[in-house]
């Protein structure tokens, strides 16, 4: 439980300021880090379309905007290309990433951390089925209907709010944690009372996101 707690901690310090959208190239890999505030949008579609992707992946974006989320999906599901998280991922980057053909967190000494905005604790039966596929897409009509981008309380996140109802720091908080054993696996729910204490988010039982669809493998 300490190391679960230690990890949740990092989560806070390894939060870095506003900033846009950034991307990188890296041969097949195309790396995007900031804020997905549609700012980029334009040249992320550009280019997965213009083929020589393999992977897009996600390094610390921190939110974004309804409708970057809804850009950088399609993008992402017209091309075909997996999908990979180094860091943390949250809101819009969130469903960006489930857009992938194969969606996996990466390797290394980092925690990964995929944060997802729901409307409310999903029951149980649901959880095994929500993000699987096309079934991914209810959730995102949540997030994307309505609402207007606000400010998080976090100062590094600015993400969509759907009908007042959600806050940013509500949501399932699923997390990848590296220790001398392999990494260790566990899904939270945050219910947007713990603000940025994250060790105050329920640890759900029997949710390992693997088994859940959430990640590849």
């Amino acid at each position: 439980m300490h190391r679960l707690h230690g990890a949740l901690a990092l989560l806070l310090l390894a939060a870095s300021a506003v900033r846009a959208a950034e991307l990188v190239s890296e041969n097949e890999r195309l790396l995007v880090s900031g804020m997905l505030d549609g700012s980029a949008a334009r040249m992320f579609s550009d280019q997965l379309r213009a083929g020589g992707v393999r992977v897009v992946v996600f390094k610390d974006a921190l939110g974004g905007t309804a409708e970057a989320a809804l850009v950088y999906a399609q993008a992402i599901a017209d091309a075909g290309v997996e999908t990979e998280v180094v860091g943390q991922c949250h809101a819009a980057c969130a469903y960006a990433f489930l857009a992938g053909r194969s969606h996996r967190f990466a390797d290394g000494d980092q925690v990964n951390a995929l944060l997802i905005p729901v409307m409310a604790r999903p029951a149980p039966g649901e959880m095994a089925t929500r993000w699987r596929g096309d079934a991914a897409r209810r959730t995102l009509v949540e997030f994307t209907e309505v609402g207007e981008p606000v400010a998080s309380a976090a100062p590094q996140a600015a993400v969509p709010v759907g009908s007042g109802r959600w806050r940013p720091e509500h949501g399932l908080l699923f997390l990848s944690t590296p220790t001398l054993f392999g990494r260790v696996y566990n899904t939270y729910y945050c219910d947007g009372s713990q603000g940025r204490d994250l060790t105050r988010c329920e640890l759900l039982p029997d949710a390992d996101p693997r088994r859940l669809g959430i990640v590849s493998d």
